[in-house]
């Protein structure tokens, strides 16, 4: 098995390469070895995910039951693993910092702190609030003793705030408060991308698996793009999947679902 510093470094190393590489998104052990089975090079957890497997809704978890998750993955796997530690967990830097440090602990080698409050009324941080949380988040991950590289989310599209200059000036602010790794979830065209990428000078992660994107690997990698995710897509196709299956049983009582099922063989062999 690597070490945590080994992985951390190889985790770094992805970033600085030319083109995208994908980071699919495990929402437990299982899905975790699967991923690591197929030949991915990286993973990272899914706040989303997570929260479907026990069911809840996603942003209801909370720091405790979300560190057990990822200490699962982190530990069935010995490829890098980045977290999704969405806010992390609280509105103080203190305590975005401290999610970091405990983060590590659970054996990850990055993570990610969003700037979404979690609050309807109002649902993004202020800019100086937002800064001070990924500095002292950043502070966090550059005093660990093996690299960890810290992703910063700005979340203004996924809130109905589709301002891209807002966007792009507070990913800008975060890259300069010590983000090693930068993030809009919900960009919807080409364009958007485009822009984002030639206005800051750290690798982007591009959320892919909403549906309302049509770009392949390739094209990402043409943008500029360094790192592509999926965040709760896969879970959500497998829940699809099961619940076609379930309407299938109820509805018509008949089990036909059963052909197009994994034969249990190959799981097994995917999970030695």
């Amino acid at each position: 098995m690597k070490t945590q510093r080994e992985k951390g470094e190889i985790f770094r190393s992805l970033h600085q390469r030319n083109g995208a590489f994908i980071i699919p998104n495990p929402w437990d052990a299982g899905t975790a070895r699967m991923l690591t089975h197929m030949g991915f090079e990286a993973l990272a957890t899914t706040s989303a995910g997570n929260a479907f497997s026990l069911g809840q809704r996603d942003g209801t978890v909370g720091r405790e039951r979300t560190l057990e998750n990822v200490a699962a993955i982190a530990a069935a796997t010995d490829l890098p693993v980045s977290g999704d530690l969405e806010n992390g967990f609280g509105d103080s830097p203190e305590t975005a910092a401290e999610t970091i440090r405990m983060a590590a602990e659970a054996g990850l080698v990055g993570g990610s702190i969003e700037d979404a409050t979690g609050r309807g009324e109002e649902p993004i941080y202020p800019i100086e609030q937002a800064i001070e949380r990924i500095q002292a988040a950043a502070e966090a991950a550059h005093g660990l003793p093996f690299p960890f590289t810290l992703t910063a989310r700005a979340e203004n599209f996924l809130y109905g705030r589709a301002d891209l200059k807002d966007t792009i000036h507070r990913l800008r602010t975060y890259q300069e408060a010590g983000a090693d790794v930068l993030y809009a979830p919900g960009l919807a065209s080409r364009e958007d991308i485009a822009a984002l990428v030639s206005s800051v000078d750290r690798p982007v992660n591009v959320l892919m698996g909403m549906g309302t994107l049509d770009l392949s690997l390739e094209e990402l990698s043409e943008i500029g793009v360094r790192r592509v995710s999926v965040g709760g897509a896969l879970c959500r196709l497998a829940l699809g999947t099961f619940l076609s299956a379930a309407r299938e049983m109820r509805e018509r009582g008949t089990f036909s679902f059963a052909k197009r099922a994994t034969k249990t063989e190959k799981i097994v062999e995917m999970l030695q």
